[in-house]
């Protein structure tokens, strides 16, 4: 029977890779046991079969393996064992224990190829999550059910970010239980020591369930990091109707390991020597977000990525937002300026921030708020380069005014603490403090109502004339 014979028929091994021949036919992602002549076990999974030719690649690496080890099919695909118990673990990116504690008992074993949401059962998303970032939560609403990537570069501050997130994500007036999937690929020992401490600090390893992969664990090991933590996600979402997000890190390392598995077996190259089905393998981890008609649970995905040489037409970034609804985009600028979080608003977006916002939501006046924002910003950071060609004192008065609101949204609306949770409420306050600074005749895209009812100086005036 499949899964009890033992074959030694290895022919070949390349990098993580083992090929045999003569085997019985085995399906594709079959788990594989492999047994060295020490007595070592080693895990595998089956990458591609043929009628001749057996491809597994090899989760701990092929060191020591010859070709007289013992390779054994057992008919049976990955899967990880779920439990309630999962929230406040930390395991690794094949899901072992790393934090000292036993291992996992399952009330289930789950696949962790899971399947993409079938279109017709999804519901689309709509409830505000609250990151206590006003970047992201007044200009780029993040709502329940969504894919949000986070773009970034090298060096860039994008795991305190994600670390924050993790902290203060929530769903306002709900009683609902809320989780955080965190799942980081490729990172270092300090990076993962980090991760680690931040979560036991800060009380929010109770509500997570946090995989690391580290720089040197096998390549292979990455390609089933995310799938593993999504699979998590999913449970916990479908089976204990919670309400997760998951944070995906660094899907450029993800994809770099793509990239060197698809090299070792000598598959034809597409964009930069990435895959031709990246597109395809990505959406398969990516459309595994959302809500799905029927369900009180949902699962919201914030994937991060860093874009190589800062170039966001990069295969990564531009399949990745073909696939997902927006992007929230970290600046290199910002960043030599000294300000945190360095979230440029301009070229980010949330495609279904409407959905999440308004009243019932968030408050009325958000959507006109941000679009107001969000053209004063753009018209102000223009005037910059302007005044780097004929000088500040050449602008008119009006420019003059832009100049400045550009610069204080900088400082005070995107600029906040590591630390610092601001509610919706005082995001939105600030922005009306900001745009304050405005001529009101300035305030084209918001209607008079709005105005009237919200600007501070309408509301000490109102205040004044009630006194």
């Amino acid at each position: 029977m499949i899964g009890v014979k033992e074959y030694r028929t290895i022919t070949e091994i390349s990098g993580p890779l083992l090929f045999l021949e003569k085997t019985e036919p085995v399906g594709y992602g079959e788990l594989v046991y492999i047994t060295l002549s020490d007595g070592t076990k080693k895990r595998g999974q089956v990458l591609d079969t043929s009628k001749d030719f057996v491809v597994v690649q090899v989760f701990e690496g092929t060191s020591g393996i010859d070709t007289g080890a013992a390779v054994r099919f057992t008919g049976e695909t990955i899967k990880l064992p779920v439990s309630s118990d999962l929230l406040g673990r930390i395991l690794s990116g094949s899901g072992d224990p790393l934090d000292g504690g036993p291992r996992i008992i399952p009330e289930d074993r789950w696949e962790i190829t899971g399947s993409a949401i079938n279109p017709w059962a999804r519901d689309t998303p709509r409830e505000f999550i609250q990151t206590g970032i006003s970047t992201i939560d007044g200009m780029n609403t993040l709502v329940r059910g969504q894919k949000l990537p986070i773009f970034s570069g090298s060096g860039l501050p994008h795991n305190e970010i994600a670390l924050q997130i993790a902290r203060q994500a929530k769903v306002l007036g709900t009683e609902e239980e809320f989780a955080v999937v965190f799942a980081a690929m490729g990172i270092t020992h300090e990076e993962a020591q980090t991760f680690m401490k931040d979560f036991e600090r800060t009380g929010a390893l109770e509500r997570a369930v946090v995989f690391l992969n580290l720089a040197d664990d096998p390549a292979i090991e990455r390609l089933i990091t995310p799938r593993m933590a999504l699979t998590a996600a999913e449970y916990l979402a479908y089976e204990n109707d919670m309400h997760v997000l998951v944070i995906l890190t660094d899907m450029t390392n993800y994809c770099e390991a793509l990239r060197q598995i698809g090299a070792a077996r000598e598959e034809v190259p597409g964009r930069r020597g990435y895959p031709g089905y990246m597109y395809t393998d990505l959406a398969t981890i990516y459309e595994r977000a959302g809500r799905i008609k029927g369900r009180r649970g949902s699962i919201t995905q914030i994937p991060i990525l860093t874009m190589p040489g800062d170039d966001i037409t990069h295969p990564i970034p531009d399949l990745t937002g073909y696939i997902t609804e927006g992007q929230i985009v970290i600046s290199r600028e910002l960043h030599r300026k000294g300000i945190y979080p360095p979230i440029n608003v301009l070229p980010s977006l949330s495609r279904l921030m409407d959905n999440g916002i308004g009243p019932g939501q968030t408050r009325e006046d958000h959507k006109q708020l941000s679009d107001q924002m969000y053209a004063a910003y753009a018209e102000g950071v223009d005037l910059r380069g302007l005044v780097a060609i004929v000088g500040k004192e050449a602008l008119s008065a009006r420019d003059q005014k832009f100049l400045r609101f550009a610069d204080l949204f900088e400082d005070r609306f995107v600029r906040q603490g590591r630390e610092e949770d601001r509610s919706i409420e005082e995001t939105l306050e600030l922005g009306w403090e900001l745009l304050a600074e405005l001529p009101e005749t300035e305030l084209t895209r918001m209607d008079r109502e709005t105005i009237e009812k919200y600007h501070p100086k309408k509301r000490r005036k109102n205040g004044d004339q009630r006194s």
